[in-house]
């Protein structure tokens, strides 16, 4: 579940990249461990009754995030070929070319943690923050430590979309700033003669 998969053009055979993985798995690491040692601090700081409910949820929200942002970046690159081509054609770097698509790419990554941001308390009641009031928290501690997991989702999320966006970038083009969407693909069995890879 853990493996996220790139998106392809249609017609071609699904191909499994490491990178939305890495970068999940590290923005989640690494937020859940800050917020283990410097605002929460349980005995001992990696207490399994703290740690394992906060990656669960960073990770959860940014599997979320970051298969927006893939999927967008794909589908947006093979959209726009004609035009990113074109600018790499005159001149322009696989950065300044991108650049358009890679906003759009984060944008639809961090929408949906936006949203739930700007909802949180209005609109809808979070399930941690009802959880803990019903068990007798005060409404005050409960709605602070909300506010902490959404910030601490919202981090995750952003750190791990920029990653694997740019990282997407940088694997969708070559060291002489080339659209490769050919990467999307893994050959057809029948052309190379070769078993295709395990999905």
């Amino acid at each position: 579940m853990l493996r996220l998969r790139w998106y392809f053009l249609p017609g071609t055979r699904r191909h499994s990249d490491g990178l939305g993985t890495g970068c999940m798995m590290m923005s989640s690491v690494l937020v859940t461990v800050f917020a283990l040692t410097a605002a929460l601090r349980p005995n001992p700081w990696y207490d399994p009754r703290y740690a394992i409910p906060l990656l669960g949820m960073i990770l959860g929200n940014c599997m979320t995030g970051i298969g927006l942002g893939l999927n967008t970046l794909t589908t947006s690159l093979v959209n726009r070929r004609a035009s990113v081509e074109a600018q790499l054609m005159l001149g322009a770097t696989r950065q300044v070319a991108a650049a358009p698509v890679t906003r759009e790419a984060l944008r639809s990554a961090l929408m949906p943690v936006i949203n739930s941001m700007s909802l949180t308390g209005v609109v809808s009641l979070p399930g941690m923050m009802t959880g803990q009031i019903l068990g007798g928290v005060p409404p005050a501690e409960a709605v602070k430590y909300q506010i902490l997991v959404m910030f601490l989702i919202a981090g995750g999320t952003g750190l791990g979309a920029v990653a694997a966006v740019l990282g997407g970038v940088y694997r969708l083009t070559d060291g002489r700033h080339r659209l490769r969407l050919d990467r999307l693909t893994v050959p057809e069995p029948h052309l190379t003669g070769q078993h295709p890879a395990r999905q």
